[in-house]
């Protein structure tokens, strides 16, 4: 069905991120997750055994938190190694072709922060142009990105009303994807 390539580097001192894989753990067998920090501590990644995960499923979802408006460097490290020369793209780069790229951010800010003239400046969309294009470039159908905002305890939220926002937040990324199977 799915595959998530879990980005958070420290999953054990998460609340969204780890409350959200939780529930879909608990809620949907058929998704197989891949905790890159658990895998490869190292960042020694196994681009082969990547590259299988990615053939075994139609949807790979990026699941991490926005880091300094961007994706954790071990995913960065990931699609660095695993999106080689002929799999994700060249003259025999085919094997991503018509696979859906759905991204999953979690996101400290609340969501009107991210406007123009805004605490940050722009819209939380523009932050992930480069996964569009990666996506475009390795042939996949890029999904519009899904945000989780006011993951912060700074926002005001309790670290229990986070725990729960995520677990349905987590329901409805699950119903996104049945709707796309």
């Amino acid at each position: 069905m799915a595959l998530i390539i879990l980005g958070h580097p420290q999953l054990n001192k998460s609340i969204a991120n780890k409350a959200i894989i939780e529930e879909i753990q608990k809620n949907d067998s058929d998704i197989e997750v891949r905790n890159l920090a658990e895998l490869y501590p190292d960042f020694n990644i196994d681009a082969k055994e990547e590259q299988k995960a990615l053939l075994r499923h139609e949807i790979v979802i990026f699941q991490y938190p926005l880091y300094w408006y961007n994706m954790p460097a071990i995913l960065k490290h990931w699609f660095d190694v695993v999106f080689e020369h002929q799999f994700a793209y060249g003259s025999k780069g085919d094997k991503l072709n018509g696979k859906k790229l759905l991204t999953s951010v979690t996101v400290g800010s609340i969501e009107k922060e991210y406007k123009p003239f805004g605490k940050h400046n722009f819209r939380i969309a523009e932050f992930f142009k480069n996964i569009e294009q990666t996506a475009y470039f390795a042939q996949m159908t890029f999904l519009d990105p899904m945000f989780f905002h006011g993951t912060s305890a700074v926002d005001g939220f309790t670290e229990d009303e986070i725990k729960e926002r995520a677990r349905l937040y987590a329901n409805g990324l699950l119903s996104y994807v049945e709707e796309l199977v």
